[in-house]
């Protein structure tokens, strides 16, 4: 007896088993090295699944709501707010100067495992809006407004990365993070590495971007297999 599964359902199922074999790798890792310490790879992991739940989620209220509604505004935001976990992912490889020589191997494949997946959920998650956006509004205006949220998530890194700022202190302590902010808006010759880190990871991500999004185009006009 065969199960027939939707495309949607055997990507979905193709991301948890990336997490899972993640999570392995980590297991792996902390046999051979006997401690714990980067069992945070799996709450950032997480965390980096948030984003496509919610854009899906937005999805299904955007069926039978407009966007302008008070939930597809909330989701929206939540969103928004968690889209960038998914791309901070890439910043962990900083922590493979803290493994000895012969762990580095290994643990460059761990930390790729983890950030690839973390990754591929936040493209997924935003070509996922991108669509809704394209029946709402023309191909440039899309374009820009995806831009923009790139731009903000490239900013976000740089928020979490230096300052160590995270998504739960949007409401924890906006008065904190409105300080920060504020402050580096207002004296931006003084804070050259927010320059450098946004800027580098807006290309980054723009960049590997437009490739998903092409080869999504392409993928999507052949025949299944």
């Amino acid at each position: 007896m065969r199960f027939y599964f939707s495309a949607r359902t055997r990507l979905g199922l193709a991301l948890l088993f990336a997490s899972l074999a993640s999570a392995s790798l980590f297991g792996v890792g902390a046999w051979r090295s006997n401690t714990l310490d980067y069992v945070y790879m799996n709450w950032n992991l997480l965390l980096a699944w948030a984003p496509l739940l919610f854009g899906l989620w937005l999805v299904r209220i955007l069926k039978h709501n407009l966007w302008s509604s008070w939930r597809a505004l909330l989701v929206s935001a939540l969103w928004l707010g968690f889209l960038p976990n998914s791309f901070y992912m890439i910043t962990d490889f900083i922590h493979l100067s803290e493994f000895s020589p012969d762990e580095v191997v290994f643990s460059t494949v761990m930390l790729s495992s983890f950030i690839f997946t973390g990754v591929s959920l936040g493209y997924i998650s935003l070509y996922t809006v991108h669509r809704e956006l394209l029946q709402r509004m023309s191909a440039r205006v899309s374009a820009v407004v995806i831009g923009a949220v790139l731009l903000l998530s490239s900013f976000a890194i740089y928020l979490g990365r230096e300052l160590r700022w995270n998504t739960w202190d949007i409401l924890a302590n906006p008065g904190g993070i409105l300080i920060d902010v504020s402050d580096r808006l207002l004296h931006p010759s003084q804070y050259p590495e927010m320059f450098a880190v946004t800027y580098g990871f807006f290309v980054l991500l723009t960049s590997l971007y437009v490739v998903v999004w092409f080869a999504a185009r392409v993928l999507r006009n052949q025949k299944s297999i």
